[in-house]
């Protein structure tokens, strides 16, 4: 039973040596050392995160220009194609028609989706 005792009665010797500013100043102190190492690793993570947006932003601005030129091909090949129904002229004149078309829809679209938008967030109703 006295071994049982034993740790107990060590931590309490300890304890009587120890002072309240002692053990605040530790505490001061491990609080100090987690602040730092919590900013180095927010600093860590936001650099990473940096570097990562960069890479990301680069590959889209790729895929973009790939997507771009891939539809050019797409209209290039429709004017070819339609040249021999419609005369070079012609296909040109609908494809470009339709194009303009396309591209009215989605302004269109976006312009009726923005006052929409504006409207809630201004509170007035839709």
């Amino acid at each position: 039973m006295t071994e049982e005792l034993e740790p107990l009665s060590e931590a309490l010797e300890e304890a009587r040596y120890r002072s309240l500013r002692d053990d605040l100043g530790d505490l001061a102190g491990q609080a100090r050392d987690y602040a730092r190492a919590e900013l180095a690793f927010q600093k860590t993570r936001a650099t990473y995160a940096g570097k990562e947006v960069r890479g990301i932003g680069l590959l889209i601005g790729a895929a973009l220009v790939f997507l771009f030129f891939a539809l050019m091909g797409l209209v290039f090949g429709l004017i070819l194609a339609l040249s021999p129904i419609l005369t070079p002229w012609g296909a040109t004149a609908v494809v470009c028609l339709g194009l303009m078309l396309a591209a009215g829809a989605s302004a269109w679209t976006a312009w009726s989706r923005w006052r929409r938008m504006a409207a809630l967030i201004g509170g007035d109703e839709a």
